[in-house]
Parts: structure tokens; sequence; C-alpha cells
């Protein structure tokens, strides 16, 4: 509905942020308008991609938008999904069109590809273009590899990438193919503990994978989820965002983020 929502671990809920995705008029005619990836930069500043808006931005502390990424090659993203930080400050996102009115047709479209972009001191480059629907995306916990799953449900697998130092990626392998017959559902998010064991939301729950691509279990709760983050003070509970409700589930590993103050 366009809103971010703050949500303590007691289980309050208080609004944070209205029209956190979509600032225009038109509203209707989008399918998915709102803000989608959210995540926390080293100083604790709120990360958005904002799906209608085509962008990525960051809340500062005295409230005012900072814009990080708009346009590649001049023209404009289709709509950021979802977003991570690595530890010296580079952030990488996906830029699917799902949140354009008529998806990879609409004629509002400026982008060739589905692309896997990084910033690193105000650049924007272009760093995979494998994916029909790029989606999640998360860091293994010494940021050698990045993961990337693709919305897909004709071929909704999970790559793996090794990272370079000037945020470009090396060439990708596959790291699993969760492809289920007749399933409506592909690859949204992934978080990675710091063990790193690789959760992805995919077809039917939530999968659970070792570093080597063991596949080692799958969550099946009351519904979907289709993002998650780690939460609490120690990171330790992943919370799980759903078409209804937030889920929470208490693990044994903490979970690998870029700037955890946690020892």
């Amino acid at each position: 509905n366009n809103t971010i929502y703050r949500l303590t671990p007691e289980g309050d809920v208080s609004v944070y942020l209205t029209k956190s995705g979509y600032t225009g008029e038109n509203i209707g005619e989008y399918r998915q308008p709102g803000s989608n990836g959210l995540t926390t930069d080293e100083q604790g500043r709120l990360t958005i991609c904002q799906h209608g808006n085509r962008r990525v931005v960051r809340i500062e502390k005295n409230g005012l938008t900072t814009v990080l990424a708009d346009k590649f090659n001049g023209k404009r993203l289709n709509s950021p999904n979802d977003l991570v930080y690595r530890s010296d400050g580079a952030l990488f996102f996906t830029d699917p069109p799902f949140g354009l009115p008529k998806f990879a047709d609409d004629p509002r479209r400026e982008q060739p590809h589905f692309g896997v972009y990084s910033v690193k001191d105000g650049k924007v480059q272009l760093v995979s273009t494998d994916f029909t629907g790029p989606n999640g995306l998360a860091f293994s916990p010494d940021e050698k590899f990045l993961y990337v799953g693709d919305w897909n449900t004709k071929k909704a697998v999970v790559n793996r990438y090794p990272v370079n130092a000037d945020a470009t990626l090396g060439k990708g392998e596959l790291f699993y193919d969760l492809t289920q017959p007749g399933a409506e559902d592909a690859i949204d998010g992934i978080k990675v503990d710091r063990a790193g064991n690789v959760f992805v939301s995919g077809p039917g729950g939530l999968w659970i994978f070792s570093p080597a691509g063991k596949h080692l279990g799958t969550l099946r709760g009351p519904e979907h989820p289709h993002n998650m983050a780690w939460g609490d003070a120690d990171r330790q509970t992943l919370y799980l965002a759903a078409q209804t409700g937030i889920y929470r589930i208490r693990l044994n590993n903490r979970g690998a983020t870029a700037f955890a103050t946690i020892p």
C-alpha cells in the first residue's frame, strides 16, 4: 500500500513513511508501485528500492531523501527491487520490470535488460544481465560471493558470483535450481547467516542451503514469505514478510550483515 511501517520486537507497529515507493498521482495503473527492498547503511540510514519511482534512495538523518541510483547510461532504471550493502559501502541492487504497469512490455521501459547493478563512489555499474527477473541478493559472510535469485517460475534459480574489489562481478555459476513444475512462486528474498547457510524465499516456502549448495530443508508456514531480514539485538532472529503478516524464526546462527555491531 505504498507505505513503510516500523515494527518492534514487542509487536508494536507504526507508520514510518507514506508514499514510500511512488509519489506520482496515477497510482491506480500500477500493480506493484510501492517500496520494495529495504536495508540500512553503516550510519543506520534507511535505503529503499522505490518500485514506482524507479530509483534507489536513502533517507537522511534529517528526513531528506538522497537519490543513489535512478539511471544507467542516461536511461531510467526499470524498478529496483532488492538491495544489499557491502562492508565498504558499495551498494548492489536488482532491477527487474515488476514495478512498471505492464512489466516487461511497458512502453515506458528504457533499459534493454533486467540487470544487477552496483553503486560505488557514486558510480552506477551494470554487473550482470543473466536474469529475466533479478530479485533477492545477499553476500556470503566473507563477501567473496554474491548470491542472486531469479523471479522466473520456469527457471527459478539462484546463481553465485565472485565479487571484485571494484564492485563488479566475475563469471557466475548455478548455485541451485529451485524450479517446481506448476509453481506460482519463484525466487524472492535471500539472506545468509554467519555460518554461510543461504535462506531463499522460493517455491512453496523458505528453502535453506549449506554454503556448498546442499538443500538442508524447506520451511512451510501459513503464508509464502517474500522477503526477510535479520533482527533483534543479536541478529539471530529471521523476520519474514508475507502477503498479510510478519513472521519470525529464532535460529542457532546469527545473520551475516555488513554493518552489524554484534561482536
